[in-house]
């Protein structure tokens, strides 16, 4: 009866992996007997093949991938096959569309299999060269011309009519992840936007009831969510974020990047009226020259101008959506660029909208460590989170994670291997013995003069 307990707890377990701009990050846990998520391993590198969001050096991917899974691997105490992935990049965008479908038997209600041929449909859509459906996402449906129905199933009616919002991406960008996943001898459970992964982590039901924005700052991109009645309304990427910031400092000071980034993240802040005047921060010279100071009010002066031309892409996307003036819950900032000093305040004043910093923490279980707190694991929490979900709903088989169980005893894995291959090789007149001999006493041979 253990055993049954212990394998269907392995089984639960989930893995995220997080391939951002500035950091590759993984995740392992798994939902206890409260609902909540236990965070089990994290693993994280910086990344280097990443630009702006999208892929832009596969080895370098996959080295970092490979770093932050077995930092996960040896957190959990279990090994990694399969995970799930997000995409983000300014390549993505979205649209909406309506579909129409005739019910053939009108005596019997609304089930989810006619959900599911509506939004099966939408995948047949014409789209750009090179772009893919990522998500399709139901806003409202109307059954026999009775408009704002949110959950038609159970109704009855012949014509059923649903508002769609569809997220597309381009299929080299998938494929790129994809690939790098592949090749660091994973499998990719599920492909999920970030920015909805985000909403996941972040955001309580009241908020997504209400109406909120969320926005997700990260090192390349900011990514954009608006929610209203529950339902994902818009969606937008922008192609700037902490790195840019960045990069107007080492500019502005004429500094090195590295003081640059340490400039920002210790003495940074986003609104100048919260800083004394009279602090200076003096930054040692190169090889010997003079030590450079630095007024950190003109530092928030030019955090300020880069955080502000942020903030306005956010408010035209806002307008752009419809929903400038339902958004009750206001914005919730989240992601690496969140942890800019007084940035909530200078968004509130900007906006002119409520706003709060969003942690990671709504659905964790008691115990959680510090780390976790921060706004930079958002994503990935929420990555996570989803794929906890698809794996009790059934829309990820668990045949992919029952493979994985097979992985768990190294040792016993591969007495297995070597038991299966032998009768197949018994042909070859024992010169498969003679090698395998050979090679595993060269190899024990060479293992002392290895240590030395």
């Amino acid at each position: 009866m253990k055993d049954t307990l212990n394998t269907n707890q392995q089984k639960e377990v989930v893995v995220a992996l997080d391939i951002g701009t500035t950091k590759v990050c993984a995740v392992a846990g798994s939902k206890n007997e409260h609902g909540k998520i236990e965070i089990l391993g994290i693993g994280k590198v910086d990344s280097l093949g990443v630009s702006r969001g999208v892929v832009s050096n596969i080895d370098k991917t996959i080295r970092a991938i490979k770093s932050a899974v077995e930092i996960a691997e040896r957190n959990a105490g279990k090994p990694i096959k399969v995970v799930n992935v997000g995409i983000a990049g300014q390549h993505i965008k979205s649209l909406q569309h309506r579909g129409i479908l005739t019910r053939e038997d009108e005596n019997t209600e609304i089930q989810m299999a006619d959900i599911d041929r509506l939004i099966n449909d939408m995948h047949k859509l014409v789209l750009p060269p090179g772009d893919k459906i990522l998500h399709v996402i139901p806003q409202e449906y109307t059954v026999d011309n009775e408009q704002g129905i949110l959950d038609p199933i159970g109704m009855s009616g012949v014509r059923l009519e649903a508002n769609f919002h569809i997220i597309t991406g381009q299929i080299s960008a998938a494929n790129n992840i994809y690939r790098c996943v592949e090749r660091a001898d994973l499998k990719v459970a599920d492909l999920t936007l970030e920015p909805i992964a985000s909403a996941k982590a972040v955001l309580s039901d009241e908020e997504r009831e209400a109406g909120v924005a969320l926005v997700d700052i990260g090192g390349g991109t900011t990514d954009i969510t608006i929610f209203h009645e529950g339902v994902i309304r818009h969606t937008a990427v922008i192609p700037f974020g902490g790195n840019v910031i960045t990069k107007d400092i080492k500019e502005g000071c004429t500094v090195m990047q590295q003081q640059a980034e340490k400039l920002k993240v210790k003495f940074g802040s986003a609104h100048p009226q919260e800083v004394f005047d009279n602090r200076i921060i003096t930054i040692p010279g190169l090889k010997g020259r003079d030590p450079k100071e630095i007024s950190e009010k003109n530092l928030a002066r030019i955090i300020q101008a880069r955080v502000e031309e942020i903030l306005d892409y956010v408010v035209w996307e806002i307008r752009r959506s419809g929903f400038e003036r339902k958004l009750i819950a206001g914005i919730v900032l989240t992601g690496g660029g969140a942890l800019l000093n007084h940035i909530e305040k200078l968004a509130a004043f900007h906006t002119g909208m409520s706003t709060r910093i969003g942690l990671p923490i709504e659905n964790l279980a008691h115990g959680y460590t510090e780390i976790v707190c921060s706004p930079i694991y958002s994503t990935v929490i929420g990555l996570l989170i989803k794929g906890i979900e698809d794996v009790e709903s059934g829309k990820i088989s668990k045949e992919l994670y029952a493979e994985e169980e097979v992985f768990e005893d190294e040792e016993i894995d591969t007495e297995i291997k070597v038991e299966e291959r032998e009768p197949v090789a018994a042909g070859e007149n024992g010169k498969w013995y003679e090698q395998l001999f050979k090679k595993t006493k060269e190899w024990f041979e060479a293992e002392p003069d290895s240590e030395f």
